[in-house]
């Protein structure tokens, strides 16, 4: 057994560090552990007991993503405990429009040969979004793939699990001309359009990681590593308080392609620009880069993260119950009927 494993180290995949790994996160996966797990890392898959959540139709709600070449400036920086927040909420944000809880989540890292220190760090984030979450990280797989990746590199890709009641499934049927878009403040790109930040930054305008900026009050490595921001405690007390018609994460397609995944055939949707603070990262990014308006509300939020539907009678208790729980929520927009035969559009001041 020792030659064996001798030699395959010298392949390049080292399963005695491996093991070291899953021994060293053990301790921190754990503390993301609630009601329902029964099982623990290490073994062959991840146990969740779905018994103590008492719905009368019960769905399971699923989703899986990555966070981009956003991998890429965390290499840069050499800062890897933030990725994994935004890999969970990469995954959590899309369960949740669907009114879903989350429950679980497990994770995917590939690399070219295993960095315990790196590869700790991207636990230790992906732990605190779990915590953000409230959901709990019950498995993972740890891959060591010399010859696919480069040294030094490596991937993720995130899984998650939620429930909700198959009564109350949040699909958009219910919107209406008329109803109000209340738009929640996001942290900054989030981890969109990252491949289009780095150009910018990185070679067209020739900045480094630790390159202060003054309109961002930050260096480019901070601003380009802020965590996406997690919502899912702000919506599922929303759920409890209010009837929510929709709810769209500003995800990959920034307005343009998200916010028409969830409305009505005969409805579009109105956004009044200024209505909310876009923030510095995104007017430095577009006057330096030269890009278009059109293309940015494509390609980024904006500045809002996530997006809620509700009838004009609750948006502005909707919009101080968002405030009360820390949110930054603006009243961003509104729901007009469709000419005929006209396709699903987003307006935003005559631009888009």
């Amino acid at each position: 057994m020792t030659q064996s494993s001798s030699k395959y180290s010298e392949a390049g995949v080292d399963i005695d560090k491996g093991n070291l790994f899953v021994s060293r996160i053990k301790n921190i996966v754990a503390e993301t552990h609630g009601q329902g797990v029964l099982s623990h890392i290490g073994g062959f898959s991840g146990l969740f007991s779905l018994g103590h959540e008492q719905l009368n139709n019960p769905v399971l709600v699923a989703s899986t993503d990555g966070v981009g070449t956003k991998l890429a400036v965390a290499k840069l920086c050499n800062k890897h405990d933030t990725i994994g927040i935004d890999l969970v909420a990469m995954c959590v944000n899309d369960i949740i429009v669907s009114g879903a809880k989350p429950l679980f989540f497990l994770d995917y890292f590939a690399c070219n040969a295993l960095d315990l220190e790196v590869a700790t760090d991207v636990v230790y984030g992906i732990t605190t979004g779990c915590k953000q979450a409230n959901c709990s990280l019950i498995g993972g797989e740890t891959a060591e793939m010399p010859g696919l990746y480069q040294p030094g590199d490596y991937d993720l890709a995130g899984f998650a699990v939620g429930i909700c009641d198959g009564n109350t499934i949040i699909d958009g049927r219910s919107i209406c001309a008329g109803d109000r878009i209340i738009g929640l403040a996001s942290s900054g790109f989030h981890s969109n359009g990252y491949s289009l930040v780095r150009k910018v930054f990185f070679e067209e305008l020739g900045k480094n990681v630790d390159d202060y900026i003054d309109s961002l009050g930050c260096t480019v490595g901070e601003e380009l590593l802020r965590p996406t921001r997690i919502y899912v405690d702000s919506i599922m007390s929303v759920l409890q308080h209010f009837e929510i018609k929709g709810i769209i994460h500003i995800t990959g397609g920034g307005f343009i392609d998200n916010i028409p995944r969830i409305l009505p055939a005969d409805c579009t949707a109105r956004i009044v620009a200024g209505s909310w603070p876009v923030l510095p990262c995104f007017t430095y990014l577009q006057e330096k880069g030269n890009i278009t308006p059109a293309e940015m509300y494509r390609t980024y939020n904006m500045g809002i993260g996530m997006m809620v539907i509700v009838s004009d009678g609750d948006a502005e208790d909707l919009e101080r119950h968002l405030l009360d729980l820390g949110e930054q929520p603006y009243q961003i927009g509104e729901i007009l009927s469709a000419g005929a035969g006209s396709d699903r559009q987003i307006l935003i001041d005559g631009f888009c």
